[in-house]
C-alpha cells in the first residue's frame, strides 16, 4: 500500500494498534480526494494477537468515527490467519481473484474459511481479466 501511495511505511497500522502513535497523526492524506490510507507498519512479532486484541475494537471504534468507509487490504486468506481474524470484526468481506491464476477450488476454500470466521461475503472481484471484444458491461449499483 505505501508504495502504491508513495508514502512511508514508518508508522502505521501496527504502531496504532500498539498504542505507539495516535490514529490522527499515522493516517496519511493521498493524492486523490477524500481518500486517506494508514499503512502496515512494522510487521508485529505477534500479528495474530494483535488483531484480536481490545486495541483492534477501539481502532475500528476510532476509525468508524473518523471516516465513512474503512477498507482493510489483507494478505491472501489462504496464507496467513489475519484475514479471517478481521473479516470476522467487519460489517463485510470481499474476495479478489486473479483471473486465470486464482483455481477454483481455491476460491471455494476461501469463500469457506470466510464463513467459518463468521465474515460476511459481500461479493467478489475479478482481476486482470482480458476483454475479448469491445461487447461488454458492467453493472455499477446496489440492490435494497
Amino acid at each position: 500500500m505505501h508504495h502504491t501511495f508513495t508514502v512511508e511505511n514508518l508508522f502505521g497500522f501496527t504502531t496504532v494498534l500498539t498504542k505507539q502513535r495516535p490514529l490522527e497523526k499515522t493516517v496519511k492524506e493521498t493524492s486523490e480526494p477524500n481518500l486517506y490510507v494508514l499503512t502496515s507498519g512494522p510487521i508485529p512479532p505477534n500479528p495474530a494477537e494483535l488483531l484480536s486484541s481490545k486495541s483492534m475494537e477501539q481502532f475500528i471504534e476510532e476509525a468508524e468515527e473518523q471516516f465513512d468507509y474503512i477498507l482493510f487490504d489483507t494478505p491472501p486468506i489462504l496464507a496467513v490467519a489475519d484475514p479471517q481474524i478481521i473479516a470476522n470484526q467487519c460489517d463485510g468481506s470481499i474476495l479478489v481473484v486473479f483471473s486465470g491464476k486464482t483455481e477454483i477450488d481455491m476460491a471455494k476454500k476461501a469463500t469457506e474459511l470466510l464463513s467459518s470466521a463468521k465474515g460476511k461475503l459481500l461479493g467478489a472481484v475479478l482481476n486482470h481479466k482480458e476483454i475479448q471484444n469491445s461487447h461488454y458491461y458492467y453493472y455499477y449499483g446496489h440492490s435494497q
